[in-house]
């Protein structure tokens, strides 16, 4: 019998099939227009890590939660509600009082163009002092919720980690306590050389993740995620590049797994960005000693980019806790994560029909 690729914990033995950790954000999106020049926003909520749990329960229909914190206003309680229209489970979510004004603690928010043609998306943090910003280690009973409770799926990300030391130092905690419990590990680097300028830019980084990572199970990330965060050169790699090679990604996975072999999976999505509205879309996953690579896509025709990596990390993360392998992860990641870039906000608008429709090619006439 097979030995299979990643030692998941039985649904019925655990409360949440997939927890993340990580920053909720309120997401204010012009439409096609500029920030600059906007009168009106649509509002989302959003966040690298809290996607991947927002999609596992509204797309694919398991049983999600998030670990955050949230300012005691009017403004953290819309995250809340956003997060509860999501179906993610919020009781582990670390209020903090509100001091009238924010000085002392407050919502981190995103100002995100959708980009178009020749103009990139394009966006604009104000999330300084944050409730989730804040959160440091033993604030959270790691032990209570992987033990008593159950997770079989942890996943965080780079972009948590490089908020604050105390958060880098609160994700270390939180991936060994998950590994004390069997829970599966998934990390997604997210390098924003933005986060870290102010921290010891990339040797600070590169000492935050290479310590992350030897608690990690499956790693997510691009060829420059890889480099600058974890410290792997690839002869020839241009950091401009637009477009990923694969060629390059597996020479730098196979230098990977020698430095951490507890990596069990490795994944990134290949994207040749040719406009801000039309991108080449695939990607290729490494597990078990084989590379598994997903359709190509050319010319996809993009709405809103943002969160198509997290929708790749959460079908990703479905097809293997489903035990449907992992090429199933890699085609079911690229579709979904395809997919979400066609619909506005950060977080997935489909369901599981939509994406296994996708994946079979059923192309986009009316459905009646």
């Amino acid at each position: 019998m097979t030995q299979p690729i990643l030692n998941l914990r039985k649904a019925e033995d655990c409360r949440f099939d997939c927890v993340s950790f990580g920053e909720v954000m309120l997401r204010f999106d012009p439409g096609f227009g500029r920030v600059r020049n906007a009168r009106s926003f649509q509002v989302w909520e959003g966040g690298g890590e809290y996607n991947v749990a927002r999609a596992m329960r509204k797309c694919w229909g398991l049983r999600s939660g998030v670990v955050t914190a949230l300012p005691v206003n009017d403004l953290g309680w819309l995250v809340e509600d956003l997060m509860m229209q999501g179906g993610v489970d919020t009781s582990h979510v670390i209020w903090r009082e509100f001091d009238g004004l924010g000085r002392n603690t407050r919502v981190g928010l995103n100002f995100t163009e959708k980009g178009f043609g020749i103009r990139p998306a394009l966006g604009c943090s104000d999330r300084g002092h944050s409730a989730a910003s804040q959160i440091r280690p033993g604030e959270v009973d790691w032990d209570r919720l992987f033990g008593e409770q159950g997770v079989r799926w942890f996943h965080t990300g780079g972009i948590f980690a490089a908020l604050a030391p105390n958060t880098a130092e609160a994700v270390i905690e939180a991936v060994e306590a998950a590994h004390r419990h069997g829970t599966i590990v998934s990390y997604d680097l997210n390098y924003r050389p933005s986060l870290w300028k102010s921290q010891g830019g990339k040797a600070r980084a590169q000492e935050v993740n290479r310590t992350i990572a030897r608690h990690v199970d499956v790693m997510i990330g691009n060829e420059e995620d890889f480099t600058a965060c974890l410290g792997f050169e690839v002869e020839g790699l241009d950091e401009h590049i637009s477009a990923i090679d694969p060629a390059n990604f597996k020479t730098m996975i196979e230098t990977c797994v020698k430095a951490f072999p507890n990596f069990k999976v490795a994944a990134t999505t290949l994207r040749n960005a040719k406009t801000a509205s039309v991108n080449d879309w695939s990607a290729i996953l490494w597990a078990g000693g084989e590379f598994h690579a997903s359709r190509l896509r050319e010319n996809l025709e993009i709405y809103d980019r943002v969160g198509g990596g997290d929708g790749f990390a959460s079908g990703l993360a479905f097809a293997f806790l489903e035990g449907l392998g992992p090429q199933a992860a890699v085609e079911y990641g690229a579709a979904h994560g395809a997919l979400a870039m066609t619909t506005p906000g950060d977080t997935s608008m489909v369901n599981r029909r939509e994406v296994e429709a996708a994946i079979t090619a059923k192309g986009a006439r009316v459905i009646r």
